[in-house]
């Protein structure tokens, strides 16, 4: 790319960010066909392409395949993940109003990963909640939480909105830490639709197993985070 192209596709760029900001182009909305684009923002067809290719590398907008190109919502949450939270929390400092959708709330035995995760074979019954976590009443996050049943009885469980909340209010102990997994998925058959996510929407699940400050482990979770609606990054430092 010469240097004339460089700073033609960088006014370009700079140009359809900004536009994309102060609202030109609303959130879900298709942008217009690559030539009108190019014309729109004075760059050839090809350096508009490559516009486009940054734009979905940034997450500003998403590519479907024989659709079109779609201006992506911006994410309620962003935040580094090693800060600890419940997803209630999360929701709240984003400026939104938690909400609870119950899916279901069983007991069942323990696999042996459950035996692994809480570090106990004495285990007997595991109480398992399935919900969805919604801001402003729209769902962004679908939550499989585990916690031994000899510990919070599954009768303490529904109606409640934060399992951190009621683990602290039921056994006077506070969730300090956890040990996470990031794993990003495509589209899930039973979950995605429940999110309203795309056949091309990604999901962030997120495994943690989490412990007390005696490092007792306590909960299990698998959160299914709308892409879209949550950003997370880790800060790395050289050791």
């Amino acid at each position: 790319m010469s240097i004339n192209d460089y700073n033609r596709f960088k006014e370009g760029l700079n140009h359809i960010r900004n536009d994309i900001e102060e609202g030109l182009f609303l959130p879900n909305e298709k942008l217009y066909p690559l030539y009108e684009l190019a014309k729109k923002y004075q760059v050839s067809q090809q350096l508009m392409n490559a516009i486009l290719d940054q734009l979905v590398e940034e997450r500003i907008v998403t590519r479907r395949l024989g659709v079109g190109v779609f201006v992506n919502p911006k994410p309620i949450y962003s935040s580094g993940i090693e800060e600890l939270g419940s997803v209630s929390e999360m929701i709240k400092k984003a400026g939104k109003v938690p909400g609870t959708q119950y899916v279901a709330v069983e007991i069942v035995e323990p696999t042996e990963m459950d035996l692994s995760n809480f570090n106990s074979l004495d285990v007997q019954t595991i109480a398992r909640i399935e919900r969805v976590r919604t801001a402003d009443g729209e769902p962004v996050v679908y939550c499989i939480d585990k916690v031994d049943n000899a510990v919070i009885p599954i009768g303490h469980i529904h109606g409640q909105d934060s399992i951190f909340e009621l683990i602290h209010d039921y056994t006077g102990k506070r969730i300090e830490y956890a040990h996470a997994y990031v794993e990003p998925i495509g589209y899930h058959e039973k979950i995605s639709p429940i999110l309203n996510c795309g056949p091309d929407q990604a999901l962030l699940l997120l495994k943690q197993v989490h412990y007390t400050e005696d490092h007792q482990p306590i909960l299990y979770s698998e959160n299914y985070f709308r892409s879209d609606a949550f950003q997370f990054h880790v800060v790395r430092k050289r050791m």
